[in-house]
């Protein structure tokens, strides 16, 4: 097992040691880029570059995440939403990009990958074969090389015959031994490295909580205001309506009731069913703000009757130790709901899988259907609603659907859950 790991870490040292030539090229052509603005050239080269740096950024941290399980969070800020539209100038969008602190702390990150990271790189490399060269001077190597130039320094084993030829294998085994527990700890510490320059500063992180909580309480707004005008407009269009209608024939009724006895008892009749059909659509309008199976239930048994209502059939799995609070609870439903209806209308699914669950204080909810997939967030898609509303509870969405399918859409929301027999 260590022998695996050794080499594991040998490969993935000597594969990192090759990105130092690609943050060389970036951080030169960058640096080179920006002092070509005053020129005008460089507004229109920097942001791609800057881009390209970015994007090397980003693979390292992937690396990092998946080679040593080291964690380097993104701090780059947003693009304006009209460059994301293609509105904004060439020379705006290179003004935003060097005003971002991000952009800086990249370039100087640069400097110390091609330098300090290289030599990290290849100091997780370097044990491995170093001590297989052992095994290879034992083995005959060793006589040209001394005939060539005299003795021959392996490590500080001097080699100039078969008997020093044969002590330097227990010295490569004694390298590769060394390799087996140091490279990986030297390739994680590449990555810690790398991390003191690609992970935001607390003044970073912070400027980015006071914008995602900027933007969650415009969104909680938005959607709180865009709620209330369909419940008006239901509510007018409705029940309202069938209100109005069951007052004016309960008027005619009382002209007719003496004159005209079996109209103004067709007329009662018609009444008493607009009566039902109002209290039927009040019904539906009230568990569309907060369904009462979910009030009196929780959340699982509230997605299952919605599951039961789904034109394509649903498979429900819910592990829940407790219930979550009314608002989290709320913005998850409507989120299954929102999911599971999109897949229903657009994805020609013939069968979905729910699955939710509570660990590590999240909330995690997989919808997954066997459609034809290609499913996207696309800004005023259901998707993106979605989003929008987990983002009000620091929740989290993540879509995987290729062509073809199956598609996934994954959903997290930070929650604390209450007994189960907690009072509500």
């Amino acid at each position: 097992m260590n022998g695996r790991r050794a080499l594991t870490a040998c490969a993935r040292g000597f594969a990192v040691s090759w990105l130092a030539l690609v943050s060389i090229a970036l951080s030169v052509l960058t640096i080179v880029s920006i002092s070509f603005i005053p020129l005008g050239l460089g507004v229109f080269t920097t942001p791609p570059l800057i881009k390209a740096a970015r994007a090397h950024a980003n693979r390292r941290r992937l690396l990092a995440a998946t080679w040593s399980g080291v964690t380097i969070r993104a701090p780059y800020r947003p693009l304006p939403a009209d460059r994301r539209a293609g509105v904004t100038g060439q020379v705006e969008l290179c003004t935003f990009l060097l005003k971002d602190p991000a952009t800086w702390r990249d370039l100087l990150w640069l400097q110390v990958d091609m330098t300090a990271g290289y030599v990290t790189s290849l100091l997780a490399f370097v044990f491995v074969p170093y001590g297989i060269e052992g095994f290879v001077l034992a083995a005959g190597v060793w006589k040209p090389i001394v005939e060539a130039g005299g003795t021959y320094w392996y490590a500080f084993l001097p080699i100039d015959s078969l008997g020093t030829a044969l002590l330097a294998v227990p010295l490569g085994v004694g390298f590769m031994a060394l390799g087996a527990t140091v490279s990986p700890l030297v390739l994680r510490g590449h990555f810690l490295l790398a991390r003191a320059f690609l992970d935001p500063t607390p003044q970073m992180s912070l400027e980015q909580r006071v914008q995602r909580l900027t933007e969650t309480r415009h969104d909680a707004v938005d959607t709180s205001a865009a709620e209330l005008r369909r419940i008006e407009r239901d509510l007018h269009d409705g029940a309202q309506a069938r209100l109005v209608a069951m007052g004016m024939s309960l008027g005619t009724v009382e002209a007719l009731i003496e004159k005209d006895p079996a109209k103004a008892k067709e007329l009662l009749a018609a009444a008493r069913t607009n009566s039902a059909e109002a209290l039927a659509e009040l019904r539906d309008l009230v568990r569309g703000i907060h369904p009462p199976v979910l009030a009196e239930r929780g959340l699982g048994d509230a997605v299952r009757a919605l599951a039961l209502r789904m034109a394509v059939p649903v498979e429900v799995d819910v592990e829940l130790a407790g219930r979550a609070d009314e608002p989290v609870e709320s913005a998850a439903y409507f989120a299954v709901s929102e999911v599971l209806t999109n897949a229903a209308k657009h994805a020609g699914a013939s069968r979905m899988w729910l699955d939710i669950h509570h660990a590590e204080g999240m909330l995690r909810i997989t919808v997954t259907d066997d459609g034809h997939g290609g499913a996207q967030i696309t800004p005023d898609g259901g998707l993106s609603g979605v989003e929008r509303r987990l983002g009000t509870f620091d929740g989290v969405l993540a879509v995987s659907s290729p062509g073809g399918g199956p598609t996934m859409v994954t959903m997290e929301i930070p929650c604390a859950l209450s007994a189960p027999d907690a009072a509500r």
